[in-house]
C-alpha cells in the first residue's frame, strides 16, 4: 500500500540528501493502537529517476507492506508526475498521437512501442483527473480556472504534483495512478472513450512515417 511523503524536495535533492532514510510512518494504518508489531521494513529502488529510493514498513498481523511515496513520484509509471504531465503537454499541441510519441520518446524506441507510451500516459492520468473532479467538491487553487466548471487543466504546469501535494490520503486511495493510489482491483468504468483534444482516438490503426 502506497502512503504520500509530503515533501517540498525535489527529487534531486531527496536524492541527495538521501531523505529516504529520515521518512517516519510512526503508527500501522491497520492498527492504529498498536499491537502487530509493525516495523521499518528497509527501502526499494524506483526505475527511475536513478539512485531513488523509498522507505517501507511492514504489518506482520495484516500481512501488508506499506510504502512512503514522495510526492514528485508517479504512482505504479516509472518517473516523475512533473515529467508525465510533460509528456501529456506534448500530446495536447500535437496534430496526431503519432508526432507526439515521436517526440516525446525520440528515435531509439520505434513508433508503435512509442504510442503505446503514450497514449497509456495520456490515459491515465485522464482516468484520473476525472476522479478528481468526481470525489473532490473543491478543486485546490491552481488546478481550475473556473471552479464552477470543475476543468482541470494540464497546460497550466504542476498540475498533478499541486493536486497530490493538496489532496488526502484518503482521497488519493480513490484516485487512479500515476496520481492517485487506488488499486486496480477496485477501478471501476469503462475504458476511456475518445477524446480528440487530447490526441485520442480510439485504439486507432497505428501509422509509420516515412
Amino acid at each position: 500500500m502506497q502512503i504520500p511523503l509530503r515533501t517540498s524536495s525535489t527529487a534531486e535533492a531527496y536524492i541527495e540528501n538521501r531523505e529516504w532514510r529520515d521518512a517516519g510512518l510512526p503508527n500501522c494504518p491497520l492498527h492504529p493502537s498498536g499491537g502487530c508489531s509493525f516495523a521499518r521494513h528497509g527501502t526499494y529502488a524506483r526505475v527511475a529517476p536513478q539512485g531513488l529510493r523509498i522507505a517501507r514498513w511492514y504489518c506482520p498481523d495484516g500481512h501488508r507492506t506499506f510504502s512512503l511515496l514522495p510526492d514528485f513520484l508517479a504512482a505504479k509509471l516509472p518517473g516523475l508526475l512533473a515529467s508525465i504531465e510533460d509528456s501529456i503537454a506534448v500530446a495536447s499541441s500535437s496534430k496526431s498521437m503519432e508526432a507526439a510519441a515521436d517526440a516525446v520518446r525520440g528515435p531509439d524506441v520505434s513508433l508503435p512501442g512509442a504510442i503505446r507510451w503514450l497514449r497509456r500516459r495520456v490515459r491515465a492520468v485522464r482516468a484520473a483527473l476525472d476522479a478528481v473532479k468526481r470525489v473532490v467538491q473543491e478543486l485546490p487553487i491552481g488546478t481550475d480556472a473556473t471552479n464552477s466548471a470543475r476543468q482541470i487543466d494540464c497546460d497550466q504546469g504542476q498540475v498533478l504534483l499541486r493536486l497530490r501535494s493538496s489532496l488526502s490520503p484518503q482521497i488519493l486511495n480513490l484516485i487512479p495512478p500515476p496520481l492517485g493510489f487506488q488499486s486496480s482491483r477496485y477501478a471501476k468504468g469503462p475504458r476511456d472513450a475518445a477524446n480528440t483534444t487530447w490526441g485520442l482516438t480510439e485504439d486507432p490503426p497505428l501509422t509509420t512515417v516515412g
